[in-house]
């Protein structure tokens, strides 16, 4: 397709979203090309349709750090790799629900406890339900998890307790996933997803952007989260973090352009979804602000894990400005 054709490729394909019909994954890499104005303008269009001015804004405890025995060649928390990342084990059940109750005060909606390690042992999973039960019961947010590859039982025992979403990262595509993870497989992380629907959590996947990836990569991971229906999509910036392989690979640093593409581009394959800008924010120039006008509706505020994110009171300021209304989005 010629450049010349590509003007009002965005508008058509928006067109055919609003009318019901889905983006096939052909369509979706003739977008990589179309003007990026064009598409922004279409993607926020869809986003309006489908998730109004609705914005929903969570946060995250660093509950359980360091030692990490997969080797995901991005992250700082591997046991594999030399980085200075802090370690300690659970934390106790008062600092967890403090953290929450503090960032509830600041307007915060959903707040989720993310730990290091394949899977956690029962006594950790204790921790963490009685934590929930009181957030629940004494806060009055949403509570979800990001704990790695657990069964269907021990998910059960989370919701329960008040754990209503469970969060669990793709990365990327199936193909190209390989090359970022060799300790546990593509099929195992879906594997955990499903066994959290069966437990009657709901689904929170994405994947960071900036690996290596292919757009093809990036398209196939949108249309693995539309298979599975997930709700909930975090779109990381790959942050390089001194020590791990990927702070020496000879990788393109992605621009506010390049992250408002992908943003607008996601919005076309999942236009319903909550496209929740999360680690990497602030490695961009305009610190992803330009997303929340590219189809994105939903961030991670606050501190992320090993690396310092955007203030919760200048997200909230902001996305008002632009007129949305914080809100707490289920699926």
């Amino acid at each position: 397709m010629s450049a010349i054709d590509r003007m009002g490729l965005a508008k058509e394909l928006a067109r055919k979203v609003l009318n019901g019909g889905e983006t096939t994954r052909e369509e979706a890499l003739e977008l990589y090309d179309a003007p990026l104005d064009e598409l922004t303008v279409a993607a926020n269009e869809i986003r309006e349709r489908f998730c109004k001015r609705d914005f929903d804004l969570c946060s995250i405890v660093n509950a359980k750090s360091g030692r990490c025995s997969e080797d995901c060649k991005f992250c700082a928390q591997s046991a594999h790799y030399a980085t200075k990342c802090d370690e300690h084990p659970i934390l106790p059940v008062e600092t967890l629900v403090a953290a929450a109750k503090k960032d509830a005060e600041k307007g915060v909606l959903r707040f989720s406890f993310v730990t290091s390690g394949r899977r956690l042992n029962a006594s950790e999973i204790d921790v963490l339900c009685e934590a929930a039960r009181r957030i629940r019961d004494e806060v009055g947010i949403a509570v979800c998890g990001s704990l790695g590859l657990l069964t269907e039982d021990e998910y059960s025992r989370l919701r329960a307790a008040g754990v209503t979403r469970i969060h669990n990262n793709l990365e990327t595509s199936r193909r190209f996933f390989p090359q970022i993870c060799t300790t546990h497989t593509y099929d195992q992380k879906l594997d955990a997803l499903r066994a959290a629907r069966r437990a009657g959590m709901t689904l929170c996947s994405g994947g960071i952007f900036g690996l290596g990836e292919t757009p093809e990569d990036r398209i196939d991971m949108a249309l693995t989260l539309r298979e599975l229906e997930v709700k909930s999509v975090p779109i990381n910036i790959l942050n390089a973090i001194p020590g791990t392989p990927l702070a020496n690979a000879d990788l393109r640093p992605l621009t506010s352009a390049d992250a408002k593409r992908i943003v607008a581009i996601y919005r076309f394959l999942l236009p319903d979804a909550s496209l929740r800008l999360a680690g990497g924010r602030g490695l961009l120039s305009d610190s992803g602000f330009g997303c929340f006008l590219s189809g994105a509706n939903a961030t991670i505020t606050g501190d992320m894990l090993t690396t310092s994110g955007i203030a919760i009171a200048s997200d909230l300021r902001v996305i008002k400005d632009m007129g949305y209304e914080p809100k707490l989005c289920r699926d």
